[in-house]
């Protein structure tokens, strides 16, 4: 299943939507397959999700059911069960396989308060530096690492307000994972541009990366 987070719901954290997730499969009577053991729970995997704070148009999971039901079905009656910005965009019939093991990079954009030219040349020397080490605060406290190994593209979009810049920016999926406010961080580290206040961050695109440096559609062929 492809979903979406939008709107207030970006800044829902991925605990809490689970839990949400959950009721939702209750109330729509959806027939789920359960674990074994003493406390059973429906087998539901998440792969790949958005960091608190950021939308997303490609959010993906799959559902494990105890019974054949029609994917379009599916679709509907958790459409109807979730509330507004937590949108049911595409479920499907499982193609086989790990489904994380298709999640191998996303698209984003980024908007943030930043003059165009500034930018482009952030840009510009951040793609020409071989690392740009940043910090962030994991589960097992803080770690450095290269934030400019994972951007396999990175552009500066046209806008229409020259207070405002959008970046396009192609992250392969790694460990650690390097997060658009990475990225951010390491333009901030090599060339000085300064994200501004609460810059927007939207997953656009979650898949497999093809040869031409795109992320393809990790549900594509399968109904």
């Amino acid at each position: 299943m492809r979903y979406a987070k939008r709107g207030r719901l970006r800044f829902t954290s991925h605990r809490d939507f689970s839990r949400a997730f959950e009721r939702a499969v209750f109330r729509a009577r959806i027939p789920m397959a359960y674990s074994s053991g003493f406390n059973p729970h429906p087998r539901i995997s998440y792969a790949g999700a958005a960091p608190t704070g950021s939308a997303s148009e490609a959010e993906y999971l799959e559902l494990a059911l105890a019974e054949v039901v029609v994917p379009a079905e599916v679709h509907a009656m958790l459409d109807e069960a979730l509330p507004p910005g937590l949108d049911v965009l595409e479920v499907v019939e499982s193609p086989g396989g790990s489904l994380s093991d298709l999640l191998e990079g996303s698209r984003w954009r980024i908007d943030l308060a930043a003059d165009g030219a500034a930018a482009a040349d952030a840009v510009a020397r951040f793609l020409a530096a071989d690392e740009a080490l940043v910090e962030r605060m994991t589960k097992k406290g803080m770690r450095e690492f290269d934030a400019r190994g994972a951007v396999v593209s990175l552009v500066v979009l046209p806008a229409d307000d020259p207070g405002r810049t959008s970046l396009d920016v192609v992250l392969r999926h790694g460990t650690p994972a390097v997060r658009p406010d990475d990225v951010l961080r390491g333009l901030e580290t090599v060339a000085g541009l300064p994200a501004g206040e609460a810059p927007m961050m939207t997953r656009l695109a979650q898949g497999p990366l093809l040869d031409s440096g795109e992320v393809g559609d990790p549900l594509a062929g399968h109904a």
